[in-house]
């Protein structure tokens, strides 16, 4: 049982960044927009970029395929995107600050969870790896 629980958190895990990768480029041009607003330099580059690190490191997580250098690109992603694009402190609407600060602590949960499976023995049972 504890196998299958694990497969499906990772699947869950692995999936939302996965799931987030694609829909870089389903909807390239409403996420570069996001992107330019936050002033990202170099919007087009940094959305096809980050898009493809999310498939590559959510792919990872979930397939079981060499899972530390994905959950060490999640963790990466986190550090540095986390305060970039929810900077609820810079946020002048009181509804935008609340938002931004969900999203902010939402993503250091997930940076925690990433950290803690990196802690977890690999091959993961049910993997590629």
């Amino acid at each position: 049982m504890t196998d299958i629980l694990f497969l499906v958190g990772r699947l869950l895990f692995g999936g939302l960044f996965l799931y987030n990768g694609i829909n870089h480029f389903l909807n390239f041009s409403t996420t570069r927009g996001y992107t330019a607003y936050k002033g990202v330099p170099m919007p087009d580059v940094s959305t096809a970029l980050s898009g493809v690190w999310l498939v590559v490191s959510g792919a990872s997580v979930v397939a079981g395929f060499r899972p530390e250098i994905g959950l060490m690109m999640i963790a990466l992603f986190l550090l540095v995107v986390t305060p970039m694009m929810h900077n609820y402190w810079a946020a002048h609407d009181p509804t935008a600050r609340m938002g931004e600060f969900i999203s902010f602590t939402k993503n250091f949960a997930m940076l925690g969870a990433a950290l803690a499976l990196l802690a977890v023995p690999r091959p993961w049972p049910m993997s590629l790896g």
